[in-house]
């Protein structure tokens, strides 16, 4: 999503006080989003003249391959397609920081990670820091003197399965631990009503051994919660999965998302 976010505060200052708006003005100010990218096309629908003074652009296509933020320089995008509905800003912004927009930022978007960048982004110092701070709720489902423990992720790592199927593997750690527990998961996925990404059929094994499969429901419901991208409209922003194929070293997704304009998400990210 922060990928998204960087491209489209390139995109804020396309439209200038004097209506002009180019290919090549878009590609260099998306290409200065990034740390790297090896091919970037970029093509703008311009509206008529007038309509470009008022702030109205008819459309704005993007496609590119290996594609690396200055933000986050281990994400990279093997590849991207993304097309805008049409974007409105308000006239009065023009020109200034953060240009507004006058009505909802729409548009559908193609990724291709592979799963060599996923790793390389999972074990990552920044994502790193993300995992210690999470924590797993075991809903009463182990002993008392398990229970209260705080675990944390270290050493992740996934695999890319055939039929949207995806094996991980990830250390637990913990004070009541004598040495980390190595925790293996393998699960489908599948998408429900565009919005909800569930697990289906996880199988989990700790040091070789199988999880009981109450332990691994409580997780498996909580994580399913999370991954609700309902969660994210109460923050201005729809997201609508309309393709998830997983299969051996490669993840395509595509999806079509609305950003609402006093959304969170459109605040003009610091580079």
């Amino acid at each position: 999503m922060e990928f998204f976010i960087l491209l489209v505060s390139g995109l804020l200052g396309l439209v200038t006080p004097v209506g002009l708006v180019a290919d090549q003005t878009a590609e260099n100010a998306i290409r200065s989003q990034l740390a790297q990218v090896e091919q970037l096309q970029v093509r703008v629908d311009n509206a008529p003249t007038h309509q470009l003074l008022q702030g109205k652009v008819e459309k704005v296509r993007v496609a590119g391959r290996s594609l690396q933020l200055k933000k986050w320089q281990d994400i990279r995008i093997a590849a991207l397609e993304l097309e805008t509905d049409a974007i409105e800003l308000e006239p009065r912004s023009l020109g200034k920081k953060r240009p507004l927009f006058k009505r909802p930022l729409q548009a559908g978007v193609r990724l291709v990670l592979t799963q060599q960048d996923i790793n390389k982004l999972i074990q990552s110092p920044q994502f790193m820091v993300m995992l210690q701070k999470l924590k797993i709720n075991t809903g009463g489902s182990l002993n008392t003197a398990q229970k209260n423990s705080v675990y944390h992720f270290t050493n992740p790592n996934v695999k890319f399965l055939a039929d949207n199927r995806l094996s991980a593997q990830v250390e637990l750690q913990d004070r009541s631990l004598d040495k980390p527990l190595s925790i293996r998961v393998e699960s489908g996925f599948r998408i429900v009503g565009g919005r909800n990404i569930q697990l289906v059929n996880p199988i989990v094994a700790a040091n070789g051994e199988q999880v009981p499969p109450q332990f691994v429901n409580t997780v498996v419901n909580n994580l399913n919660k999370r991954l609700d991208l309902s969660n994210l409209e109460g923050d201005g922003l729809q997201v609508r999965i309309l393709k998830l194929n997983m299969k051996p070293e490669e993840l395509e997704i595509a999806a079509f998302l609305r950003v609402e304009p006093s959304s969170r998400f459109l605040e003009t990210p610091s580079l």
